[in-house]
């Protein structure tokens, strides 16, 4: 089975993108973790919410907004598409994240297939 783990940092934590994200030893141990298992997995780092635009549709006519729809503590800044045999397996995963750390945390969404 297919899941998300959408990695969500705080608002005022530490930015990094995927150079930063690279050479950090707790997200390259967590990678090679991964891999290790066998588990297959893709992912992206998504650039700070303050990049975004958000679209919306109403009637006929299109409207845009700079940054996100929603303001909150966490925002997503990365993913995961992780295929397990289970929840458990994604959970267990998802315990494990470098995003989970530091006041961070990790959403474990299935995928519709």
């Amino acid at each position: 089975m297919k899941y998300v783990l959408f990695a969500c940092t705080p608002v005022d934590g530490e930015e990094q993108g995927p150079a930063e994200t690279a050479r950090d030893p707790r997200f390259t141990a967590y990678a090679d973790e991964v891999r290790g298992h066998g588990v297959p997995c893709s992912g992206a780092r998504l650039r700070p919410p303050a990049d975004a635009t958000t679209v919306r549709v109403r009637g006929d006519e299109v409207l845009l907004d700079d940054g996100p729809f929603t303001r909150s503590e966490q925002y997503v800044a990365g993913l995961d598409i992780v295929e397990v045999a289970d929840l458990d397996e994604a959970i267990a995963l998802a315990s494990r994240h470098p995003a989970a750390l530091d006041g961070g945390s990790v959403e474990v969404r299935p995928v519709w297939e």
